[in-house]
């Protein structure tokens, strides 16, 4: 099995993983559409929607390889295979199940557990895990962060989930923080593409002020 490329070859451009929660099927590809327009390239659909895997290989059908689509909320090891069947190339958990990690792993995807304390993050990333999810951040701080930080490996991206919005960021970012995790305050079931689309756009235009070197990157 060869192996896959860095974590952050997703998230150089636009380091923002759309969170679908609630996604049905049939509005996927225009969702999907809305995102990758704004230039988000990593989308996750949480397998506490309608039908996932549906969801999962119509992105995948409609965007291709150069985006990184997959699962969140992930629980039991056995979905891993439904995923990878999907055509899902990437497994998002809110927690640290290590059988889950390897799960994953074993079947060549990336795996992006939550985290809420460093005992986790290291027995996550002994297991195999590519990048970490600091779940909830509501109940973690940027000061703390930057403590884990300094003790974890530098390479490993740190990705606050959980009331990340275009005006809090930067304090995430200075921390240590690589990305964010980007839920309800991008895309909730029944919200037009259109609106979906505009809020893409805030979230990436504020990522771009934030490291003006990326505006050649704009989709």
């Amino acid at each position: 099995m060869s192996a896959l490329p860095p974590m952050h070859t997703w998230l150089q451009d636009l380091p923002l993983v759309a969170i679908l929660r609630g996604l049905h099927p049939d509005e996927a590809v225009a969702i999907g559409g809305a995102l990758a327009g704004a230039g988000f390239r990593v989308l996750e659909v949480p397998l506490n929607s309608p039908e996932p895997c549906i969801s999962i290989r119509r992105l995948v059908d409609a965007l291709g390889d150069d985006y990184l689509i997959g699962a969140g909320t992930v629980l039991d090891p056995a979905r891993v295979k439904d995923i990878a069947d999907a055509g899902g190339r990437l497994i998002v958990m809110p927690h640290a199940d290590v059988a889950v990690i390897r799960a994953a792993k074993q079947a060549g995807l990336y795996c992006v557990p939550g985290v809420a304390t460093p005992t986790e993050a290291f027995a996550a990333l002994a297991a195999g895990a590519d990048a970490l999810k600091l779940f909830p951040a509501e109940q973690s701080s940027p000061a703390v962060l930057k403590a884990w930080r300094a003790v974890l490996p530098r390479h490993v991206p740190m990705l606050p989930v959980g009331g990340i919005a275009p005006d809090n960021m930067a304090p995430w970012l200075a921390a240590g923080a690589a990305g964010f995790g980007i839920g309800s305050s991008l895309y909730a079931p029944g919200r037009p593409a259109v609106d979906v689309a505009a809020r893409a756009r805030d979230f990436a235009d504020a990522w771009r002020h934030l490291h003006p070197a990326s505006q050649g990157n704009r989709a």
